[in-house]
């Protein structure tokens, strides 16, 4: 396993920097959001709401720290953040007219730069590498949750 986690360490920034892209451009405000904001954009939805607390757990951070993330896109003008119906202490997130055309104009990850790295594979090879970054990311997920669920119990120790 040492081996394996080190071929990670060793590979994955190689990957990471060839298709990642730094800042995202507003292509109607010229304004830049970081490849973070932009991640989130990319996990919030116009119509189905999402609760502050399951989109930090799910990108493996603390409420507050996403609380502040949010605020940013709040003011950008991309997140609207609602009290949800039922419950008020519950924080609703939904895109903005102006977050769904900035998240479908950018990505994190530039297309472009992906495709060409894909092509570089044989078709065997390229379905191989893909089968294992699903397995990886659903590896990736579950690491997610469970940092959660440590926090979770962290936080409660200390309450």
């Amino acid at each position: 396993m040492k081996n394996e986690v080190e071929a990670v360490l060793r590979d994955y920034p190689r990957v990471y920097f060839a298709c990642h892209r730094r800042h995202v451009r507003d292509p109607r405000t010229q304004a830049l959001l970081s490849a973070h904001q932009a991640s989130i954009l990319d996990h919030l939805d116009a119509v189905d709401a999402t609760t502050l607390g399951e989109l930090a757990e799910h990108m493996g951070v603390t409420p507050g720290t996403m609380s502040v993330a949010i605020d940013r896109l709040v003011k950008g003008g991309y997140v609207s953040r609602t009290p949800d119906a039922t419950d008020r202490r519950r924080v609703q997130l939904r895109l903005t007219a102006d977050g769904v055309r900035m998240r479908g104009a950018n990505s994190v990850l530039d297309p472009a730069l992906i495709g060409s790295m894909l092509e570089q594979l044989e078709p065997g090879a390229r379905a191989e590498a893909l089968r294992g970054l699903a397995l990886l990311a659903q590896a990736a997920a579950a690491a997610q949750r469970q940092r959660g669920e440590d926090a979770g119990v962290r936080s409660r120790r200390r309450a």
